[in-house]
């Protein structure tokens, strides 16, 4: 068992917000396990990295014996949370609810052990309200506070719709953390107006307030907007190992730390030594590639990991065949054989004889897996693949 300041710095570690932390301290003080919600409304089938950075944190607090509940808001996802938009957002049907709630939970146990975790549904608990219920519960905000929250405060003074319905969105998930008993609930940064609305629910329902958590929105691959499947700047939980490996070896230089704070679960003493050794002249490509790697050994194993590079078209290393390499024909064009540097121009591999020349004269040209050494020529009928360089390679078939 880890002790409260070990615990503290794992917990602790990416988070933008936790409030408050002394209350915390206290509730680590008890030596229980303590309950960690986190909801999550499937409004999309497929997640991305960006989703997986809240996931990512309620393994953290599962390591370190905690109990974790992972909420799907079913009954909520019917209402459609107003959170960071400008307008109403179309409620889902309960049958589309149900078929992401599915798809949701097949993705989060890559990360999450399935065995340890608690997933429930707050329909089990909201549906079972009636209308007096619900409406005793609405009387527990006034609409003046509702309105300090910054996105409808925003459309108010916009004179933009808003419904009565998505009122009771943050109602509704603060008392999910009353039934729940909830001690910790953790959320993004633009779910804390939610998350605190569960405090002040417990405290009218006599129960200890939870502590609440927020967690960075993570930025995608393009380093300024958040990362989003509509951006383009996404990294798929369910994308195939060659598509991690390119998406992530394409991030920009200054985002990789980023990324290895919230996505990584490698000590940030070992990510503070990576980062000097990138200061000192290190290629960041090379931890790019154990970030990749760490990330597709999650969602797809560690042999699809180790060959991940090969699947990923121009990724590969040198003397390593990928996957689907591209086919060229090479005519001798009335010739007995062909040298070389003449197969590499014409097979495209290279823009002319200079740059021929140049790989050759490196040792940057293989074929079939073997570097090329010597005078090889090339006659009718030979088929071999050609690489040159990292970011060049077919299968040649030389014809008459």
């Amino acid at each position: 068992m880890a002790s409260i300041d070990e615990a503290l710095a794992v917990i602790k570690r990416g988070v933008d917000e936790l409030i408050p932390e002394e209350e915390l301290v206290e509730k680590l003080k008890q030596g229980r396990p303590l309950r960690i919600k986190a909801g999550f409304d499937p409004t999309a089938p497929d997640l991305h990295l960006g989703h997986t950075v809240l996931i990512n944190k309620m393994r953290q607090f599962q390591d370190l014996g905690h109990e974790i509940i992972f909420l799907i808001g079913d009954f909520t996802g019917m209402i459609g949370d107003p959170t960071g938009k400008s307008a109403t957002r179309p409620p889902l049907t309960e049958e589309q609810v149900r078929e992401n709630a599915v798809s949701y939970k097949e993705q989060v146990f890559k990360i999450l052990d399935r065995e340890k975790t608690h997933v429930v549904f707050n329909s089990d608990w909201m549906s079972k309200m009636t209308a007096a219920d619900m409406i005793k519960l609405a009387g527990q905000y006034t609409v003046a506070r509702m309105l300090e929250r910054d996105d409808f405060t925003k459309r108010y003074r916009a004179e933009q719709a808003i419904a009565i319905h998505e009122f009771l969105y943050p109602l509704v998930q603060g008392y999910d953390s009353v039934a729940l008993k909830a001690d910790v609930e953790l959320g993004g940064t633009d779910q804390k107006f939610n998350l605190l609305m569960g405090r002040i629910l417990q405290k009218h329902y006599g129960q200890e307030p939870q502590v609440i958590l927020t967690m960075p929105i993570l930025e995608g691959l393009d380093g300024v907007q958040k990362m989003s499947k509509s951006l383009g700047n996404y990294v798929g939980v369910n994308d195939s190992p060659g598509e991690m490996y390119t998406k992530l070896l394409s991030m920009p230089d200054e985002l990789l730390w980023r990324y290895f704070e919230l996505l990584s679960f490698r000590p940030l003493a070992e990510v503070e030594e990576f980062r000097k050794a990138v200061e000192g002249g290190a290629n960041p490509q090379d931890y790019k590639k154990l970030l990749a790697e760490e990330i597709i050994t999650r969602f797809h194993g560690e042999e699809a990991a180790k060959t991940a590079h090969k699947s990923a078209g121009n990724r590969v290393e040198l003397g390593e065949i990928p996957e689907n390499v591209p086919e060229v024909r090479v005519s001798l064009d009335g010739q007995s054989e062909m040298p070389m540097a003449a197969v590499l121009r014409l097979a495209g591999l290279v823009k002319n004889g200079a740059a021929a020349r140049d790989v050759l004269g490196r040792g940057a040209v293989y074929v079939d897996g073997k570097q090329f050494e010597g005078n090889r020529v090339f006659v009718e009928g030979d088929d071999c693949v050609i690489q040159a360089g990292k970011k060049k390679i077919a299968r040649v078939l030389i014809t008459a």
